[in-house]
C-alpha cells in the first residue's frame, strides 16, 4: 500500500504513497505531500528549504503535536502542509497505516497521550495491487 508505484501525471510509474506523504514531491509547479517534520528538519538544514509560517492545533504538553507550515522548496511554494512535530517515523508510518486502513478516504480520529489526533487518508483510485486494494496516496495530521 505504500510503496507500490504509480503515476500522478499519466507519465511513468514514479510516484508512491510513502514518498508523497514522506519525501514531498513536485506537480505542476506546486508542492504535493511533505508531511514529514524529519524531511522538512533536513531540508531546511541543507538550505532547500524556506520556512515561511505555522499555524498549530496546540499547544500540547507533550509530543507529537500537529503543525500546518507555509514554506518554499527550492523555488516552489507549499501554502499550507501538515505534520506531526517530534513524533518517530515509526510513529507516523503507524498512525498513518491504520487511519488507512481503518478509515480510507476520510477524517480518522486517534487519541494519543490524551489528546485527539486527526487524520485525513486518501486511496489512489487509478490502479491497484493484490485483490482490488488501492495504494495509499496520502495520509496526513488535520491542524
Amino acid at each position: 500500500m505504500w510503496f507500490g508505484l504509480y503515476t500522478r501525471s499519466k507519465g511513468p510509474l514514479d510516484s508512491s504513497g510513502f514518498e508523497h506523504v514522506f519525501l514531498g514531491e513536485i506537480h505542476g509547479g506546486k508542492i504535493s505531500g511533505f508531511h514529514s517534520w524529519v524531511q522538512f528538519y533536513l531540508r531546511e538544514k541543507a538550505g532547500e528549504l524556506n520556512y515561511l509560517s505555522y499555524s498549530a492545533d496546540g499547544p500540547w504538553t507533550g509530543f507529537p503535536d500537529v503543525y500546518g507550515f507555509q514554506f518554499k522548496w527550492s523555488t516552489y511554494l507549499k501554502s499550507l502542509g501538515s505534520m506531526f512535530i517530534g513524533s518517530s517515523p515509526e510513529f507516523d508510518i503507524a498512525a498513518y497505516t491504520l487511519c488507512y486502513i481503518t478509515r480510507p478516504d476520510s477524517l480518522c480520529y486517534l487519541r494519543a497521550g490524551g489528546y485527539t489526533l486527526k487524520i485525513q487518508t486518501y486511496t489512489w483510485a487509478n490502479s491497484s495491487y493484490g485483490n482490488g486494494k488501492r495504494y495509499v496516496a496520502s495520509s496526513y495530521p488535520v491542524v
